[in-house]
């Protein structure tokens, strides 16, 4: 009767790792396909299929783990950066300034995301910064902190140090010029100005 059961549990657990093999190699390779054909704005990424009928299963898979309530392309461009324009990956407890103007939409929003693609907890809630909030100089631009010292506008959080995080953009009812030139409308910059 011992024996039943230890070779019970050894069928189960040696499911169970094949199952977590199968699926996380099965994430990996789903990711690393996405951003093979991935293209760049500065930092920023987008596909030109995401939210669009032409989107392979692999992409549809990604925005169903990553992407959650994703609107279709007539609707939304969505726009990720893991670097700044330097390349280096953007991680928590670094302090980034995102300068720009605002993107060709009908509104837009930057939020924050930990490794884990959700919002990343801070006492503040400050998670994003749109279009609405935005505070401007005279001339138009805006100057967004990411990471540091709270600040009452034009900041979010990041989190504790040492984690990688994220940045996505979203152009909501974008203008026809954006769909026609993902790699060239102009979209807000990303620099470094320090890690703690």
């Amino acid at each position: 009767m011992r024996s039943r059961w230890g070779l019970v549990v050894k069928v189960l657990a040696t499911a169970a790792a094949a199952l977590i093999l199968g699926v996380g190699s099965a994430l990996r390779t789903v990711r690393a396909q996405v951003e093979a054909h991935a293209l760049a704005n500065g930092p920023w990424r987008t596909s030109a299929d995401i939210g669009a009928a032409s989107a392979d299963p692999s992409l549809r898979a990604v925005v169903a783990l990553t992407g959650l309530l994703a609107l279709n392309r007539s609707e939304t461009v969505y726009y990720t950066a893991t670097t700044d324009e330097a390349g280096a990956p953007l991680r928590s407890g670094c302090r980034y300034r995102i300068e720009g103007t605002d993107p060709p939409a009908r509104w837009w929003s930057i939020t924050a995301y930990a490794a884990d693609s959700y919002l990343i907890p801070n006492p503040q809630h400050a998670y994003s910064v749109d279009r609405t909030r935005a505070e401007r100089a005279p001339d138009g631009r805006f100057t967004i902190r990411v990471g540091g010292a709270p600040a009452p506008a034009n900041w979010i959080a990041t989190g504790p140090p040492g984690e990688p995080i994220s940045l996505t953009l979203r152009l909501y009812q974008p203008d026809a010029s954006v769909a026609d030139d993902l790699v060239g409308t102009p979209l807000p910059a990303i620099h470094a100005e320090g890690c703690a």
